[in-house]
């Protein structure tokens, strides 16, 4: 039934909580990316299963009676937890939950409301029933990741009943679209893909084109950094917000196409945004006069085929018209000539997510979070060597000792925090000297780092920063769309430099070359992509030169990580001389006699472990 008014959307909320209310309990499976890999759509099946042949008892399909409903959620964040399920109106959150664990939740939870406590999170021999309560939740502070796994993604009756859609009623009847780019610059809102510019000027730089009939609202929701997540859990787990923040900055540009970028290697991502557009437009609050009003917006998804640099707005937009994603020079921005050469907003999806709670609660409330330059909160996807690896959201400013340690949990095994890398391959290192440091976009460019879209490495002593490095850099090299020399060549020279120094080939002039090289492509590539590729290597050579001077002039790897830097050998009074190791050995390094200790020749051995994975004795040991 379409919602021809602001009165029905109030009643359609009123129906809405309503069956919500009509039910007596909720199983919210998570269907995040995470959880489904880790067998999640198992219990959600399980779940269905149990649930069925019970008397009275439906699934979330049947609204005719009080039931029992089986739902998917979005990402819960906790994905070091996973597979997760959470109770409600118990509100008991379990982790870890395994399919031979349904029947006893169904059992002793679903129908007698006794919880199971050994599904509970634990941590100093403490138990957290609540998820609210569990420390990696109870330290965030979340906006954009507000809905995540508290209801169906899938269901824009119940984002309807969480007060969806009250943001852009509230634009359309009592603002005009002057308002609505007043209050988002008011806001100080930054775009959240990493380059940090203030939405609202770019906003009103696209309205302000009124000789020029079309404009568009364009999402980024590319993400293309290795170990970010952040926007595929928003777009699978809260899609309509994003639709309805895109639709606000419509109206406020007078834009009436919209399009949402996203990569390919995210399916459940554009299955969900597919099935909310089509949940939108079936109730009019997508298409043509939308709420009974003359605005009208449509939306559609364009999948990217995985190019790291249709991240950037000039390659996105060319991916879009259906060229190449390449970058072009600059100006015109895309403020101006962005999609078809048109005026287009272009920002990623957490910025657009923000929108819907700058409108209905104000730019004042919004400026109460995070920093004076950086209002707002940031989501950041945390992995590496961290206890818990997963989604989060924080104020603007918050620390990276509050990240890791309070929220994160300290490093993986007790280890010692060695570095962590934010920004992506784009980004740079941060270290212990920088656990003070409040993260917002204009404090971690005094250390040669960016924010990014938001994802943070945590590294612990087990770490080379070298082949760190090296690693971001032959991601950038291998994405650098070649267009220009700066950095389609440049890096390919740095990443050479870099690999010779990991094999043990390197020289200390080396080290100058590469500064060289770094401060080349950061002043004259093309895009802002090819600009920051070099940060990693300038980052890691200002606080970590002594690792790349001991790869070259000792050939040692201090975190013990570099194939190249070790050395193979036997000892003496372990070996039996039984001569296994050599038989295995594929290149014949090995030469022994019988009965006798064998010896390993270092000039021909590849370090492939095939001799020490073999011995009996233990006899082969890996100096560094």
């Amino acid at each position: 039934m379409i919602i021809e008014n602001r009165d029905a959307l109030l009643k359609e909320r009123e129906d809405a909580q309503k069956e919500l209310d009509s039910y007596n309990c909720r199983i919210l499976v998570c269907a995040g990316t995470g959880c489904v890999a880790s067998g999640s759509e198992k219990i959600y099946q399980k779940m269905l299963e149990l649930c069925k042949d019970l008397e009275g008892v439906t699934v979330e399909f049947q609204k005719d009676v009080p039931h029992i409903g089986t739902v998917k959620t979005g990402c819960q964040g906790i994905c070091e937890l996973g597979p997760l399920v959470r109770i409600e109106p118990l509100h008991y959150q379990y982790v870890k939950v395994q399919e031979e664990d349904c029947t006893e939740i169904f059992q002793r939870t679903v129908l007698n409301k006794e919880p199971v406590e050994r599904l509970f999170y634990k941590k100093n021999g403490e138990s957290f029933a609540s998820p609210d309560e569990i420390p990696f939740i109870a330290k965030q502070t979340r906006i954009v990741l507000e809905n995540c796994g508290k209801f169906d993604a899938e269901s824009l009756d119940e984002y309807i009943a969480s007060g969806g859609y009250d943001a852009l009623a509230k634009a359309l009847f009592d603002m005009t679209p002057e308002d609505g780019l007043e209050e988002v610059d008011k806001s100080k809102l930054r775009g959240r893909g990493g380059g940090g510019f203030p939405a609202g000027r770019k906003w009103k730089q696209v309205a302000a084109h009124k000789d020029v009939k079309e404009h568009y609202v364009v999402c980024n929701g590319d993400e293309g950094d290795p170990g970010a997540f952040m926007d595929g859990s928003v777009m699978e787990g809260d899609p309509y917000r994003l639709i309805e923040g895109m639709s606000i900055a419509a109206y406020a540009v007078g834009a009436q196409e919209g399009y949402i970028y996203v990569r390919a290697e995210y399916p459940l991502s554009v299955a969900r945004l597919r099935k909310a557009i089509r949940q939108a437009e079936e109730k009019g609050l997508l298409g043509d006069n939308i709420l009974g009003t003359d605005f009208s917006f449509h939306m559609h998804i364009n999948r990217g085929a995985g190019a790291f640099v249709c991240g950037e707005g000039s390659a996105l937009t060319a991916s879009i018209e259906g060229d190449r994603g390449m970058p072009r020079v600059k100006p015109p921005r895309t403020v101006d000539k962005g999609l078809w050469a048109k005026p287009t907003v272009l920002n990623n999806v957490e910025t657009f997510a923000n929108v819907p709670g700058i409108i209905l609660k104000g730019a004042d409330w919004f400026k109460t979070i995070g920093t004076e330059g950086s209002p707002g909160t940031k989501t950041f996807s945390i992995t590496g060597a961290i206890e818990n690896t997963g989604l989060i959201e924080v104020p603007m400013g918050t620390t990276l000792r509050e990240i890791i340690y309070d929220i994160g949990g300290g490093i993986k095994g007790g280890g010692d925090f060695k570095a962590i890398q934010i920004g992506g391959p784009s980004g740079g290192c941060l270290t212990a000297d920088h656990l003070d440091v409040g993260l917002d976009f204009d404090n971690v460019k005094k250390y040669n780092a960016i924010m990014g879209s938001g994802g943070l490495v945590v590294m612990d002593e087990n770490t080379c920063m070298v082949e760190v490095a090296r690693f971001f850099m032959s991601f950038t090299q291998r994405e650098s769309c070649g267009k220009c020399v700066p950095c389609r060549e440049g890096t390919k020279r740095m990443l050479e430099i870099l690999e010779r120094i990991v094999n043990g080939e390197g020289k200390l002039e080396d080290l100058d070359t590469l500064e060289e090289l770094a401060t080349m492509v950061k002043s004259m590539a093309l895009c802002g992509l090819g600009k920051s590729a070099p940060l990693p290597v300038i980052s890691t050579l200002k606080t970590f030169r002594k690792e790349y001077e001991q790869h070259i002039l000792e050939h040692k790897c201090v975190a013990k990580n570099c194939t190249a830097m070790r050395k193979y050998v036997i000892n003496p009074e372990f070996c039996k001389g039984c001569g296994k190791c050599a038989k295995n050995c594929p290149v014949g390094a090995i030469t022994g006699v019988r009965k006798e200790a064998y010896h390993i020749n270092p000039n021909l051995c590849i370090k492939c472990d095939a001799c020490r994975e073999n011995c009996a004795f233990d006899a082969v040991y890996v100096e560094y």
